[in-house]
C-alpha cells in the first residue's frame, strides 16, 4: 500500500494532481450544500485547501505558485472577454458612481486599518499591512509591499515579509467571508428579491439597446405617395429597414432604394420601438391583420450564422446585400440579444443575421458568411493565448509615479483583465475572433477560480492553525474582519439607499472593490446574470491600482 502513501505525501506529479483534484472535488461538493439557505459555491475550495495544507498534504512551492497565478489569469481573462463588449457603455451609464464608491471603500479600509494600528498598540507596520492585504484579499498589494521592503530595507526584509505573509494568511479567509456576509446582510436589510433585481437589469438592457421592433403599415399619407424609399429615409432620419412590401396587386417584393411607395401598399418595417410614433404619423395606420408568413410568396425570412472569420468587424452596409444578393437584412442576434441591422453595425463571429429574400439568394449569402455551427464550436485558442501574452506584458510594465522610489505594476491580474476587456470590445477591429460559447467561458472561469483557491488554501494551511489559533492570531483575524466588514457595509448601504443601485451590481462592486475572485464567483452564482461581472470589471482596474500603490505608500511611511 506504499503507492497510496506516495499519493498523499510524495513529491511526484501524480501527488500534485491528486491533491489538487481531491481539494477541488471536495470543495465544490461541499460548496453546493446550503446552510441557512446559503451556499458558498467554489469559495469552499479555499477552506478545503487550508485543511489540506494543515494536514501537510503539501505541493512543491514552485508548482503551487505557478498553478495559483495561472488559475487567476484564466479566471480574470475569461471574465474580461465576457464583459468586454458592454464594459465601456456601462462605465458611461453608471461607472463614475461605481468607481467613486469603490474609492470610498479603499479609503475606509485604510482608515479602519490605521485606526486599529494606532489604537491597538501591539501591531508592527508590516503586521498591519499584511492584515490589510488579507482583509481585502489583495495579493498584488501584498507582493508590492514586500517588494518595497526588499528595495528599501534589504537587511530585515526577510523576517518582516514572513510576518506580513502571516498577517495576510490570518485575515484572508474571514476577508472572503466578510465580503459575502456583507452581501447577504444587504439582501436581508432591504428584503431584496433576486428575480426582481434580474428583471430590472434585463429591462434596463432592453432600453439601452437599439432593439428591433416590427410593425406592418398601410400607406395612407398622400404626402409620401410616389416617393421612393431613399426619399423616405431622408424624411425619417432614423435607423429602420423595410423588410418586405406588398403592392396593391398582391405582389410581395423585396424593396430597394428606388422602389416607389404607392397608396395602400403594405410595408413590413423593422425599427426601434421608440420611433414607432413617428412612423405612425408619416406612413399611416397599422395593418395588424396582415400575416406575412401565410402569404404564398417566393420571399422568405431566414437566419444566417456568421462563422467566416473574414467578416469579423465588417459593417453590414459593406456587404451590399441589396445590390449583390437582392436581400434585406432586418435583425442581428448577438449573444441572445436582437439588434437592429443598421448599416453601421459591425458583425462578429457568432452573430445570427436575419435576412429576407428569395431562398436561392439567401443560400448564396449563407455560403459566403459560413453558416456552420461546427466551425463555431471550434475553440479560438489563438485569441486566448495571444491575449494572455499581451496581458502579462501590460501587467509587467513598471509604472513609476511621482514621489515613489519603487515602481508599481498591474501584475498578473490587472494586466490580463484590461487586455481581455479591450479584446472583447475591440478585438474584431484587428480581426481577432472573440466569440466563445457561454459554456466554454464558464468552464474556463470555474477551472481558473478553483485552481487559484486551492493553491491559496494549500499555501496558507501549513501555518494557519499555529498563527490563527493563538491570542495574537485571533486578534489579527478580528482586526481583518473589521477592516473588511465596516467599509463594505457602510458603502453598500449608501449605494443601495442613496443611489438605488441594483443588488446584482452592488455584489460586483463589493467583489471588485476588494479585488476578490471568490466573492465574484459567489455573486455570479447568486445573480445568475452578468451584472456582477460587469460591475467587477468596471471598478477593478482603478481599485487594483489604488490597492497596490497604497500598500507601497504605507510601507514607505510607516515601516
Amino acid at each position: 500500500m506504499e503507492w497510496i502513501t506516495d499519493l498523499f505525501s510524495g513529491t511526484s506529479v501524480a501527488h500534485t494532481i491528486f491533491i489538487y483534484a481531491l481539494v477541488i472535488a471536495l470543495g465544490v461538493a461541499l460548496g453546493k450544500q446550503k446552510l441557512f439557505g446559503i451556499s458558498l459555491g467554489a469559495t469552499f475550495v479555499l477552506f478545503m485547501g487550508i485543511l489540506a495544507g494543515h494536514f501537510q498534504f503539501g505541493v512543491d512551492p514552485g508548482t503551487l505558485k505557478f498553478v495559483q497565478e495561472f488559475g487567476l489569469i484564466l479566471f480574470i481573462f475569461s471574465i474580461g472577454l465576457q464583459v468586454g463588449p458592454g464594459f465601456f457603455s456601462s462605465f458611461k451609464e453608471g461607472g463614475v458612481v461605481l468607481n467613486g464608491l469603490a474609492v470610498l471603500i479603499v479609503a475606509l479600509n485604510i482608515a479602519v486599518a490605521l485606526g486599529i494600528y494606532f489604537g491597538a498598540g501591539d501591531l508592527r507596520p508590516t503586521d498591519m499591512i499584511g492584515i490589510l492585504s488579507g482583509a481585502v484579499t489583495n495579493t498584488p498589494g501584498l507582493g508590492a509591499a514586500q517588494q518595497t521592503l526588499i528595495e528599501t530595507r534589504p537587511d530585515t526584509a526577510t523576517s518582516l515579509n514572513e510576518a506580513m505573509s502571516m498577517g495576510y494568511a490570518a485575515a484572508y479567509p474571514l476577508g472572503v467571508v466578510g465580503i459575502i456576509l456583507s452581501m447577504i446582510l444587504i439582501k436581508v436589510i432591504f428584503s431584496i428579491n433576486i428575480e426582481n433585481e434580474t428583471r430590472e437589469i434585463e429591462e434596463e438592457a432592453d432600453r439601452s439597446q437599439l432593439k428591433p421592433h416590427i410593425v406592418t403599415y398601410r400607406v395612407t399619407n398622400s404626402l409620401i405617395f410616389g416617393r421612393d424609399l431613399q426619399r423616405l429615409h431622408t424624411i425619417i432620419d432614423h435607423n429602420f429597414v423595410i423588410s418586405r412590401m406588398k403592392k396593391t396587386d398582391g405582389t410581395i417584393i423585396i424593396p430597394r432604394s428606388e422602389t416607389v411607395i404607392e397608396e395602400n401598399d403594405l410595408l413590413l418595417i423593422v425599427m426601434s420601438g421608440e420611433d414607432e410614433e413617428m412612423f405612425d404619423a408619416v406612413i399611416g395606420p397599422h395593418a395588424d391583420d396582415m400575416d406575412w408568413e401565410a402569404e404564398n410568396a417566393p420571399v422568405v425570412s431566414r437566419r444566417i450564422l456568421v462563422t467566416n472569420r473574414e467578416f469579423t468587424g465588417r459593417k453590414i452596409g459593406t456587404l451590399r446585400l441589396r445590390m449583390g444578393f437582392k436581400l434585406n437584412a432586418t435583425r442581428v442576434n448577438r449573444a441572445g440579444v436582437d439588434l437592429l441591422a443598421s448599416p453601421n453595425l459591425s458583425l462578429q463571429v457568432g452573430d445570427r443575421i436575419t435576412v429576407v429574400g428569395h431562398i436561392e439568394d439567401i443560400n448564396r449569402l449563407a455560403d459566403k458568411l459560413g453558416n456552420s455551427m461546427k466551425r463555431l464550436n471550434e475553440p479560438n485558442m489563438f485569441t486566448m493565448f495571444i491575449g494572455i501574452v499581451m496581458g502579462i506584458l501590460v501587467g509587467s510594465i513598471p509604472l513609476l509615479l511621482p514621489g515613489m522610489t519603487v515602481p508599481m505594476k498591474l501584475g498578473l491580474a490587472g494586466g490580463p483583465l484590461i487586455v481581455a476587456i479591450l479584446i472583447g470590445r475591440y478585438g474584431y477591429k484587428i480581426r481577432l475572433v472573440t466569440y466563445t460559447s457561454s459554456s466554454a467561458n464558464l468552464l474556463l472561469r470555474e477551472l481558473g477560480i478553483c485552481l487559484f483557491l486551492a493553491s491559496v488554501g494549500i499555501a496558507a494551511g501549513g501555518d494557519f492553525a499555529a498563527t490563527v489559533f493563538t491570542s495574537q492570531g485571533l486578534r489579527w483575524v478580528a482586526y481583518g474582519f473589521l477592516i473588511t466588514f465596516i467599509p463594505l457595509m457602510t458603502v453598500l448601504l449608501i449605494g443601495r439607499k442613496r443611489f438605488r443601485i441594483n443588488y446584482c451590481t452592488l455584489m460586483g462592486l463589493a467583489s471588485g472593490a476588494t479585488t476578490d475572485p471568490p466573492a465574484l464567483a459567489y455573486a455570479n452564482k447568486t445573480a445568475g446574470n452578468d451584472a456582477p461581472a460587469v460591475a467587477y470589471s468596471t471598478v477593478y482596474p482603478l481599485t487594483m491600482f489604488l490597492r497596490v500603490i497604497s500598500a507601497q505608500i504605507l510601507i514607505l511611511m510607516l515601516a
